[in-house]
Parts: C-alpha cells; sequence; structure tokens
C-alpha cells in the first residue's frame, strides 16, 4: 500500500510540473516558473485535503533521490563549452568570487540582525548552495537539514522568478553575466532558468553554482564555528 501511495504521489507531482510548464511556455511570465506554480499548487493541495507531509513524501522522498544525480548532469553543458569557460576564466572567477562575498556578508548580516540562535543561523546561511550540499552543511554546522534544503528552494525560486526582471534593469545581455548571476543566486533552479537562455548560459550558469558549492562546503563550517 504503501509503495502505491508513493507512485501516486510521484505521478501527481510530475503532471502538476507538466501542466505548469505548458502554462508557463504559452505565457512566459517570470511570475509563472514551473517550480513555484508547481510548489504551491501542491501545498494547496495537501492543505486542503488534510494529508500530512510525511504521506506526500512517501513519493516526494523518490523525486528528492534525482536531485543529485541531476545535479551531475550539469556537467555536460560544462564539456561542451569547456573552450569558452578557459575563454572567460578572469571574468567568470571574478563574478562567482563576488557572489560568494555577497552571499556570505548577507548571510551572516541578516543572521546577526535577526537574531537567530545557532541552529536556526546553521541552517539559514547554506541557502547559496544547492540542496544536497546545504543539507550536509547544515548537519555539520548544528542546524536543520530539512528546513536548510527548504530555503535553498525558495532561495532558488525566488531567483527565477526576479532574475529577469533584475536582468531587465540592469541591462545585463551577456551569456557570462546571465549565467553566472543564475547559477550564484539560485544554483539548480537558477541554472534550468539559464538553459531557456541559451546552452552557453546553462553552462556558465553550472560551473558558477559548482564553484560556489565547492568554497561554501569548506568555508561555512569554518565561519559559523567562528563568527557564530
Amino acid at each position: 500500500m504503501t509503495y502505491i501511495i508513493g507512485i501516486a504521489f510521484v505521478i501527481l507531482t510530475v503532471l502538476i510540473y507538466i501542466g505548469m510548464k505548458v502554462i508557463y511556455e504559452r505565457f512566459g511570465w517570470p511570475l509563472l516558473v514551473p517550480v513555484a506554480t508547481t510548489t504551491v499548487l501542491l501545498i494547496a493541495f495537501l492543505l486542503t485535503s488534510n494529508i500530512r507531509y510525511e504521506t506526500y513524501m512517501v513519493g516526494g522522498t523518490l523525486i528528492n533521490e534525482l536531485l543529485s544525480p541531476a545535479v551531475v548532469a550539469l556537467a555536460y553543458p560544462l564539456y561542451r563549452n569547456r573552450g569558452k569557460i578557459y575563454q572567460f576564466k578572469l571574468p567568470l572567477f571574478a563574478g562567482v568570487a563576488s557572489g560568494i562575498a555577497a552571499g556570505f556578508i548577507s548571510g551572516f548580516a541578516f543572521v546577526k540582525m535577526a537574531g537567530l540562535d545557532r541552529a536556526y543561523a546553521a541552517t539559514f546561511l547554506p541557502k547559496s548552495v544547492t540542496s544536497p550540499i546545504a543539507m550536509d552543511i547544515a548537519s555539520m554546522t548544528g542546524g536543520i537539514p530539512s528546513l536548510a534544503a527548504a530555503l535553498v528552494v525558495l532561495s532558488g525560486m525566488m531567483g527565477a522568478i526576479f532574475g529577469p526582471y533584475l536582468l531587465k534593469i540592469f541591462h545585463i545581455e551577456h551569456f557570462l553575466g546571465i549565467g553566472v548571476g543564475y547559477g550564484n543566486a539560485a544554483h539548480g533552479i537558477g541554472t534550468a532558468k539559464a538553459m531557456e537562455y541559451g546552452k552557453e548560459e546553462a553552462a556558465f550558469s553550472s560551473i558558477s553554482m559548482t564553484l560556489s558549492a565547492i568554497v561554501y562546503a569548506f568555508a561555512l563550517p569554518v565561519a559559523v564555528e567562528y563568527l557564530l
């Protein structure tokens, strides 16, 4: 019975996502990003049907297990565009470094101003990396891994929704700026958004997400230990 429930929720999630993707492709509004709208609809469904989150996650866990292989698959656009990555290595690393610095400073500033205790601070700070790594960092530093993953998804959705508006405001049109911006600020979801712009944007988004995740994985546990 548990197996049937799990498969049913997997099918439901996939069908809702496909439907939201069709609507997004039809209208093209950033606010209709499929990840965001699918999440909202699933939350509404669970609330109105009085289905517990734990029950949904019988199938949701199966979907969640695909996250790590999906991140690894992003290596393909990196390989395809390795020549341009080498060509633009200096602005690429400068962009990644500035993005990491902005994430560190804004994260610790918010934690201090909000007066969060160590557990919630350690949960909030990994918001700028992809979910599997954020969960590991939160676990290592005394945070709450499941909540850390939720915050990562939330920050990713915010980046995918408001990213197009910010790019337009600041007149950012080069594939390097678009890719690094989405990869640093919105990680996996941002990389999926960057793919809508083109393969080059997706490649630079993927590598910026990967590089920032590596730096965060090494630096954030040390920073949490000494700064909190």
